[in-house]
């Protein structure tokens, strides 16, 4: 191909392919895949099944499960199928897709745990006006909101590299298509929108995370004045819980796309990706809902119909 035509198809060169004991990496992602689809596709059962399980902090965890399963599947399968096949090209469009997806997720999920947070503060430090303030057309509104912002937050990135002009390499040294390769790859004068996107980046890190803080150290001092042990042990308990998630996810988050471009390498960023979209979504499920007293109460009533 000369310089005067566009790449339309490229060639994804993720760490399997360059691993000494890829089948030992694969047999474990493929388990990690199933985890993840298994845990979160029973939660959302249960969520959908139980009626002690239909509360507004339920609504919003199965929308977060159902989030983490459409992480993984756009990721997973193709690298899976790419690797039998020995077959690792994706084009253009493919690659615009998969952005989409990858990003809209992420991002859904970044907004997700700021309003699981006010669900957990207005819960706990404004319990009488609980079923007012998170009554169900709220938090429809709210989950609305989410997607909404990040089906927009997604949607442009993804569009714009389709007519940008890829004249170099068509290698891209990563698991999956996502958006900082693409632009690499670009011989388009992509400057103005890095800038752009590193901004809003920050704000969609920043902004929420700030929230999520503020949120809990409200939690916190309202919990300390409380003087019921049982009382204040449960609710230090689901904010653990929700805690660890949050560090989890924007910890990974900030690591990927807050760091300096000269301390990024592909194996670096293959790690932090397969943590963000794989291994994050296999941790929720046990870390903020198969440890809920709630939830496993559910599951326990479900193996019993099972049984007889």
């Amino acid at each position: 191909m000369n310089n005067s035509t566009s790449w339309t198809e490229f060639i994804l060169l993720g760490f399997l392919n360059q691993s000494k004991t890829p089948a030992a990496i694969l047999s474990l992602l493929v388990f990690i895949f199933l985890t993840v689809l298994l845990a979160n596709s029973l939660l959302l059962y249960l969520i959908q099944v139980d009626s002690g399980l239909q509360s507004p902090m339920y609504f919003l965890l199965s929308q977060l499960s159902f989030m983490d399963i459409c992480q993984t599947l756009s990721i997973g399968p193709k690298m899976t199928i790419d690797f039998l096949m020995k077959k690792n090209i994706i084009s253009l469009n493919g690659c615009s897709v998969q952005i989409f997806f990858i990003l809209i997720m992420g991002e859904a999920e970044c907004l997700l745990l700021a309003v699981m947070s006010y669900d957990r503060y207005v819960a706990i430090c404004k319990p009488l006006q609980y079923p007012v303030l998170m009554r169900k057309n709220i938090c429809v509104i709210l989950t609305v909101g989410v997607w909404f912002g990040a089906f927009l937050h997604a949607l442009v990135p993804s569009v714009y590299v389709l007519p940008l002009y890829y004249c170099g390499s068509n290698v891209i040294h990563h698991i999956y298509c996502d958006l900082p390769s693409m632009l690499k790859l670009s011989c388009s004068d992509t400057s103005h929108f890095e800038k752009t996107l590193i901004f809003s980046g920050i704000t969609l890190l920043i902004i929420p995370s700030s929230f999520i803080l503020f949120s809990y150290a409200c939690i916190l001092a309202t919990v300390l004045r409380v003087r019921s042990a049982d009382r204040s042990h449960k609710a230090l308990g689901t904010c653990l819980s929700h805690l660890s998630v949050v560090g989890l996810f924007y910890g990974a988050a900030m690591f990927k796309y807050l760091r300096p471009r000269s301390f990024q390498t592909p194996l670096q960023d293959d790690m932090v990706s397969l943590f963000c979209t794989i291994v994050t979504p296999m941790l929720n499920p046990l870390l903020y809902s198969l440890r809920n007293r709630d939830v496993l109460a559910a599951l326990k009533k479900l193996f019993r119909k099972k049984i007889t």
